[in-house]
């Protein structure tokens, strides 16, 4: 069922077009996502879709009674009512349901109605069909959905009878989100969801939206929960919209390819088109010729031109450098414990960071994190214990709300004035390179938008060339190709990290090591966040083990141990497999494509005429073919063995 179509919609804000011929389509049970670059318009575009902002031209067409339920990037739920009251509010009308229901059973207990059968029958009737209704409305579960979804958004500690209006803005903007998931509407509409969500939250929401009952839009910077999530992509770039089928790691293949495959369009049908034109001019003017170049002038003036393919719109460009080595041992910590005053939030901290690592520093919100990379950097002093450098070793620091870029200052000054030895040029050049050219170094560095003083942020990070870079959740407020430029740059920086992030792509690509922070310390993962993720669960799977065993893990030496262990290796054997499986998948590709080269050699004159090239090339031939059916065998004994 077609629950939303946009057709050629177009918007503009004043004279400037922000969104030219959208279409978009929007089906039962979808899962879509909205990418592009900050400022492409896709958060515009969920505000007209969800009826917050007007459009200029084109078509919305949905049915009456389909619900859309639409969640702004920081919105925050604003409410006199207590948590639990506020979610309750949400079910009003099962409760008005429930409480006809009672009064339906008040009214059949009653003598005059019992002793009464049409009057009972009546009510009888009425009930079962009221209750019919109630249970398939979710009557009997919607206080357990409303403690499941707190739970998720990490509310189970908290009194449930707490007034909305006391919580932090983090806490309502997550409420909100809470609100608007229980209420299932037909079409649920998200903008930037998983910010101020940690990844224990992140992973519950995704799990959430896989089995949502209705159809899904997201805009999102977080690529990991772009591919646990979404089915389609509608890439919004220079205006336009374009569909790609798939989760965000399909969608920049397919990107890639289109590009390489329309180019190559091109490229062929501007061979034609010189070669045409090069015809027409030598023969135009011959007698003998000048029918056949009037011919091909008419058939040049009715081609179709293609339109050259867009490339990519202009990335930041920067990359990290040190100026000088470090020695081996970079920091130390010892019996550290860190907080505000006298109230530790976190202690026991453990971390020995070596020359070239890449610590990701990961835990639920409010443990600590950003409070010990603070008192690492000496913001914040330790409750307890000490924090130890090694020898020339320089930090540079990444804040996550930029708390340092509020002055009045222009973007050029702000950075020139903190390295006065460079000229203006240079000064220049290196905020072109993150994306601030002509007239945006003029601009005040207070008025800034969150993206661009972030990128002003890693400008002043990457002219201090530290060898020791600590950072705090250095991708928020960045688009996803910003991103992907700050990756590569880090995954190329001679120096060692540390840094706090939600973003488990980010994560993924740039950790050496996962270092897990509790309120009781610090654990060590030799691994990225996948790996964590795993370990994680493996532990868990212990611990119920153990729990339902009713054993203590010293004591633990039985069959359920055991059970456990050879289970955990089973699945490790099937990763294994799985993983030579694709090996075997890929080999077979590339050796299909040589094969069918080699194939092709033989049908050229030279080759085919000459016995000893040909002889060759049929040998290669024959050693290509034995080579395929020989891992054809492999794959279909590990599939039939899965």
């Amino acid at each position: 069922m077609i629950l939303l179509q946009v057709l050629q919609l177009t918007k503009y804000y004043g004279a400037e077009l922000i969104l030219s011929n959208i279409k978009l389509e929007i089906q039962s049970h979808d899962r879509i996502a909205l990418v592009g670059r900050n400022g492409a318009g896709k958060s515009t575009l969920l505000k007209i879709i969800a009826d917050q902002l007007s459009y200029d031209s084109g078509d919305i067409i949905k049915p009456k009674d389909v619900a859309i339920g639409y969640l702004a990037q920081d919105t925050g739920l604003e409410s006199d009512l207590t948590i639990w009251n506020e979610m309750l509010s949400v079910f009003d009308p099962l409760r008005e349901m429930e409480k006809k229901l009672r009064d339906l059973e008040n009214q059949m207990a009653d003598p005059s109605v019992y002793n009464n059968p049409e009057k009972l029958e009546k009510i009888v009737k009425e009930y079962d069909h009221l209750q019919i209704q109630f249970k398939e409305q979710g009557g009997y579960q919607y206080e357990a959905d409303i403690r499941s979804v707190l739970h998720g958004l990490h509310f189970q500690d908290y009194d449930y009878e707490t007034k909305i209006s006391s919580l932090s803005g983090g806490q309502k903007t997550r409420l909100a989100l809470g609100k608007l998931l229980l209420s299932k509407p037909d079409l649920l509409i998200l903008d930037e969801p998983t910010n101020h969500l940690d990844i224990e939250t992140l992973t519950w929401l995704e799990q959430y939206l896989q089995n949502y009952p209705g159809a899904i839009l997201i805009v999102s910077h977080d690529r990991y929960f772009l591919d646990k999530v979404v089915t389609q992509v509608y890439e919004i770039s220079r205006h336009k919209a374009r569909k790609y089928y798939g989760n965000y790691s399909d969608y920049l293949i397919q990107k890639a390819e289109q590009y390489e495959r329309e180019m190559k369009q091109y490229e062929k049908q501007q061979e034609e088109v010189e070669k045409l034109q090069d015809f027409i001019q030598r023969n135009i003017a011959r007698a003998s010729t000048a029918k056949r170049a009037q011919s091909r002038k008419k058939q040049l003036e009715k081609k179709e031109f293609l339109e050259k393919p867009v490339g990519e719109e202009k990335s930041a460009q920067f990359s990290f450098d040190i100026a000088k080595q470090s020695g081996n041992e970079v920091m130390r910590t010892h019996d550290l414990a860190i907080g505000y005053g006298r109230n530790a939030v976190s202690e026991n901290i453990h971390l020995n960071i070596t020359r070239g690592d890449s610590i990701a520093l990961v835990g639920p919100n409010g443990v600590g994190k950003t409070t010990l990379l603070k008192t690492v950097i000496g913001l914040l002093p330790p409750i307890k214990g000490s924090v130890q450098f090694g020898t020339n070793v320089e930090i540079g620091y990444y804040d996550q709300e930029q708390a340092n870029l509020t002055s009045n200052k222009t973007v050029l000054h702000e950075l020139w004035d903190d390295f006065p030895d460079h000229n203006e040029k240079e000064i220049r050049t290196v905020l072109g390179n993150f994306l601030f050219s002509g007239d945006d170094v003029l601009k005040i560095v207070s008025s800034l938008s969150g993206g661009e003083k972030a990128r002003l942020a890693l400008a002043k990070l990457m002219m201090k060339k530290a060898n020791f870079l600590i950072l705090d959740e250095p991708t928020n407020h960045l688009d996803l190709d910003s991103k992907e430029v700050l990756e590569n740059a880090l995954i190329d920086y001679p120096g060692t990290l540390l840094f706090v992030s939600h973003d488990r792509y980010f994560i993924n690509r740039i950790a050496t090591k996962v270092v897990e922070l509790s309120p009781n310390g610090t654990t060590e993962y030799l691994g990225d966040y996948d790996y964590y993720a795993n370990k994680k669960q493996e532990q868990l799977e212990l611990s119920l083990l153990e729990k339902q065993e009713n054993r203590s893990p010293a004591d633990d030496t039985t069959v359920s141990k055991n059970t456990f262990v050879l289970d955990k290796e089973a699945k490790k054997a099937e990763r294994k497999k799985r993983r030579r499986i694709e090996e075997i998948e890929q080999t077979i590709e590339q050796k299909e494509a040589a094969l069918s080269e080699k194939e092709a050699l033989l049908f050229q004159p030279d080759i085919f005429q000459d016995y000893e090239k040909a002889s060759a090339i049929n040998q290669e031939i024959k050693q290509l073919k034995a080579e395929i059916d020989q891992l054809m065998e492999e794959w279909t004994n590990l599939q039939e063995s899965l």
